[in-house]
């Protein structure tokens, strides 16, 4: 059951959502353009990585990607995070790979927006091989890409191309979001 089946959402609150989500997987630029949005917009800042637990941090550190048990606490504390900013509109940094995982937050915050960073395997390659100080790196990208369920048509995600700039993804962002957030 999908969570648009769990958790069903009229069409007047399909059109203004209170949480956005910048997904993606590892080196996509999540936190930096979940961050500029989170600016543009006046709305709160949730980093999703903030939140995993130190297990969690050390399998990916040694290039182990995470299963279904690692995530779900770690989903739920994202959430939590969420759901504290009282009445604010809130951009998160999530990779939410699966489609359950996204499921969940639909579940847990109600009607979602999910902005799907997405660009060449060359150039996220690239991207891990120059990060420097974080614990996801170019050895998580094999499980992230087996992991990846990109969003389907039917969860109207906003598909952004990561080969432009992030000032350029935001601009596009902001007017794809333009009547539709709180």
């Amino acid at each position: 059951m999908s969570g648009a089946e769990r958790n069903p959402v009229s069409k007047a609150e399909k059109t203004r959502t209170r949480y956005l989500v910048v997904m993606g997987i590892a080196g996509t630029g999540k936190t930096e353009v979940g961050k500029r949005l989170a600016n543009a917009l006046g709305a709160a800042f949730v980093e999703g990585d903030n939140y995993h637990c130190s297990t969690n941090i050390e399998l990916m550190r040694s290039g182990t990607g995470l299963t279904d048990e690692h995530r779900w606490p770690w989903l739920h504390s994202v959430c939590d995070a969420a759901l504290a900013e009282d009445g604010r509109t809130v951009v998160i940094a999530c990779s939410v790979l699966k489609r359950s995982y996204r499921d969940l937050l639909r579940d847990r915050l109600g009607f979602v927006r999910f902005l799907y960073l997405h660009g060449s395997l060359q150039e996220i390659s690239a991207r891990l091989s120059q990060r420097r100080g974080h614990f996801a790196s170019n050895s998580l990208l094999t499980s992230q890409i087996e992991t990846l369920e990109p969003p389907s048509r039917d969860e109207d995600p906003i598909v952004l191309d990561i080969a432009d700039t992030p000032e350029r993804i935001v601009q596009r962002a902001t007017s794809l979001l333009a009547d539709s957030i709180r």
